[in-house]
């Protein structure tokens, strides 16, 4: 009873952290895992239809696009997404002036309401007087149709993706490279090694577990990219991006069917969950 009484004030705010998880996350996915086996429109009683709900997902003609764009998307993502913010703090970690500033600077679009950000690329992406339309026009370029041409449209969306999250990857790896202990790079530099040799050889085996874990963050983030498509695009042009989440959003809320909206969810909770659980054991080996 001592023990219990001491710690108290932890088990207060662990219930009120699982309270949370219950409600905003594992009760949403026990109920869409059973939304994905009924027939219902939410107001009168379910029919269960077994897996009639992943077969009309798998017929649905935009199926296959929407997982091709989703993993185009993940993979254009981690080109980018995934590089630009290590590169960023490494040259971050090398500075010895206006450091915070800049990482003040490098953090500011992840604190702007994702909508807000997303507006404001629209302006950027605008084929008349949108910034980057102005900034070829500058260097003699001719402009492009960022959104609404299907071979630009999808690249479009990864940039506003990269800069909205790029802040927050930037500060975990910032971290990470603080704490590798300047006595590796002393002993690298005497043995002649240049700045190359140095991040080879001491700066990503020295990070190599936070460059795995956010890799997996990456992938199951960018797999459920939904805001940019809806808010930049609406799918098109010609579904070029349409991916998963905005799918079943559409399903939902468009067409009312939420079985195949919960069917397409299971889909790919599952492939995450693969994905996840391969990442994991190459973590664990890789502590090992």
């Amino acid at each position: 009873m001592q023990i219990l009484r001491r710690n108290l004030t932890a088990y207060g705010f662990l219930c009120a952290a699982l309270a949370c998880f219950t409600v905003f996350a594992w009760y949403p996915m026990v109920r869409e895992f059973i939304l994905s086996f009924q027939k219902t429109d939410l107001i009168n009683e379910p029919i269960w239809v077994g897996l009639d709900n992943f077969v009309t997902a798998f017929q649905d003609p935009a199926f296959g696009e929407a997982w091709l764009n989703t993993l185009e998307f993940t993979f254009l993502a981690l080109v980018c997404g995934y590089a630009v913010p290590f590169v960023v703090a490494l040259v971050l970690n090398e500075l010895r002036h206006a450091r915070a500033y800049l990482r003040f600077v490098v953090y500011l679009p992840v604190m702007l309401p994702p909508i807000v950000a997303v507006l404001l690329f629209r302006w950027f992406y605008d084929p008349g007087p949108g910034l980057f339309n102005q900034v070829l026009d500058v260097f003699g370029l001719p402009p492009l149709a960022w959104l609404d041409s299907s071979s630009t449209a999808l690249i479009s969306l990864v940039i506003v993706s990269t800069w909205m999250n790029m802040g927050s990857a930037t500060l975990i790896y910032l971290a990470a490279l603080q704490n590798i202990p300047p006595e590796l790079y002393e002993a690298a530099e005497l043995d002649g090694a240049g700045i190359w040799k140095r991040i080879r050889h001491v700066t990503i085996p020295q990070t190599r577990l936070i460059l795995l874990l956010m890799l997996m963050l990456q992938i199951v983030a960018t797999m459920q990219v939904f805001i940019e498509p809806y808010m930049l695009t609406g799918g098109g042009p010609e579904n070029a991006t349409v991916t998963v989440a905005y799918l079943m959003f559409q399903n939902a809320f468009t067409l009312q069917d939420y079985g195949s909206a919960g069917a397409l969810g299971m889909m790919l909770m599952i492939v995450l969950l693969v994905f996840a659980a391969f990442q994991l054991r190459l973590t664990r080996e890789d502590k090992a």
